[in-house]
């Protein structure tokens, strides 16, 4: 019983969704609403995956990116992983793709922008003055000076880009975001439009 005990903890702390049922049916269980179904996936369509995944390695969802790769190859056919290593010996990035954010922060926003959750953050901005805000998660841009993260600014009341390696600390909170998908839309339109100037 303590090895099976001992291989669910593993399989929790590698974030696989383990239930479990008491009573004379109960047992364990996948989280059906938290897992995908098997893929099948040609050497090439992993190799795909993968490329993409360590190209989010310069993004703030790097730490996301690492672990979804290391599942991702962990359940491909010996063969098909054998070939996807090939093909991915081939490729190589140029140049310093450092994240600018650390991965406690890319955790955090990434599940504020699955959830819908809002962001409670101390943002310092160029002047170096720091301010407290609740922000709602809208999306992740990309800029001149390096990703930001758009949403809905409680204290101005307006959408609003804050520069992640400026973010000093964030929670995410149990509340909610409000539904705000047009504001959203009418400020892409608007940055499709002009220059960047943030």
């Amino acid at each position: 019983m303590r090895t099976i005990e001992r291989d669910l903890d593993a399989l929790r702390q590698s974030g696989v969704p383990i239930l479990s049922d008491t009573g004379r049916a109960g047992g364990y269980s996948l989280d059906r609403d938290r897992t995908l179904p098997p893929v099948t996936l040609s050497a090439g369509e992993a190799l795909a995956i993968s490329l993409a995944l360590r190209a989010a390695e310069s993004t703030p969802l790097a730490a996301a990116a690492r672990r979804a790769g290391q599942k991702v190859l962990a359940v491909l056919p010996a063969e098909v992983r054998r070939r996807e290593e090939a093909l991915a010996r081939r490729v190589h990035r140029v140049g310093d793709h450092t994240p600018t954010t650390s991965a406690a922060v890319g955790d955090v926003l990434a599940e504020a922008m699955a959830s819908g959750r809002v962001l409670h953050l101390t943002y310092t901005d160029r002047a170096g003055a720091a301010t407290t805000r609740d922000v709602e998660p809208l999306g992740l841009l990309w800029g001149p000076r390096g990703w930001y993260l758009a949403g809905w600014c409680r204290l101005r009341s307006a959408i609003r880009g804050f520069q992640l390696d400026r973010i000093v600390s964030v929670e995410l909170l149990d509340e909610r975001g409000a539904p705000r998908e047009q504001h959203w839309a009418a400020e892409l339109a608007r940055l499709d439009a002009e220059p960047f100037t943030s």
